[in-house]
């Protein structure tokens, strides 16, 4: 697929945040139809604690950017350490739920496909969570080369985002499966298609090492991998 021929996709999964913007926490919280069990729920919620430990360690500070910063369950922690905060989404249900949650002089809105938005400043440190997989393949490179554009020299670049786990999504989802594209749906029984690549640690760190960064990717639990890396010397800005 060419980049250009995946414009309907992105557009259907954009369409698809939008209208699952008030019951993404419940994704997250493992509540609803994502509710599998306390056992399932004590799981995910310290593999979840360990990225934020995680997150904590790199040491987010100074002039912050967040991509796809969603209903601000990774904000609240972003703008506790920032100097000033960007938060991008292209849902304004979701950056609604964001203001709502986290209200802070220090934390700038945009509504912005990112698909098409340019910073307008580089910035100390580049967060984004659960966005990587829904990158389209083909455009692996160029977010790439968006973030490094957006980082000062000496900044730094963290993700966290879903390994391949069936247990996951909802229990009335279609199981997941390495295709790059999965069936959703909401709560009101409508179904959507969008992209989710499923990247394992090691295969991820290598592909960005070739790419000109260094650092380091490693899984959290079961159901997370996360990664903090930066711009190698000497690579091609």
């Amino acid at each position: 697929m060419r980049v250009e021929d995946d414009r309907p996709l992105i557009d259907h999964m954009i369409e698809y945040y939008r209208a699952r913007a008030a019951e993404y926490d419940q994704w997250f919280l493992r509540q609803g139809r994502y509710f599998r069990g306390e056992a399932h729920r004590q799981a995910w919620m310290v593999a979840a604690a360990e990225v934020e430990a995680a997150l904590r360690s790199a040491g987010p500070a100074g002039d912050i950017l967040e991509l796809a910063c969603g209903t601000g369950l990774w904000t609240r922690h972003l703008v506790q350490r920032a100097a000033s905060l960007t938060a991008v989404d292209a849902s304004p249900e979701a950056i609604a739920l964001n203001r709502d949650r986290v209200q802070d002089a220090r934390l700038e809105y945009r509504v912005a496909d990112l698909f098409a938005w340019q910073p307008e400043r580089q910035y100390d440190f580049v967060f984004f969570g659960f966005w990587l997989s829904h990158v389209p393949p083909m455009r692996f490179a160029a977010f790439w080369e968006g973030v490094r554009a957006a980082l000062k020299p000496t900044g730094r670049a963290f993700f966290v985002d879903s390994l391949f786990d069936p247990h996951s999504s909802a229990t009335d989802h279609r199981l997941p499966d390495r295709t790059g594209l999965s069936e959703r749906k909401l709560n009101d029984g409508r179904t959507f298609t969008i992209v989710k690549v499923y990247y394992e640690p090691q295969e991820l760190q290598a592909r960005l090492e070739s790419a000109g960064w260094r650092g380091r990717v490693q899984a959290a639990g079961e159901f997370f991998l996360h990664g903090c890396v930066s711009p190698a010397p000497g690579a091609n800005s």
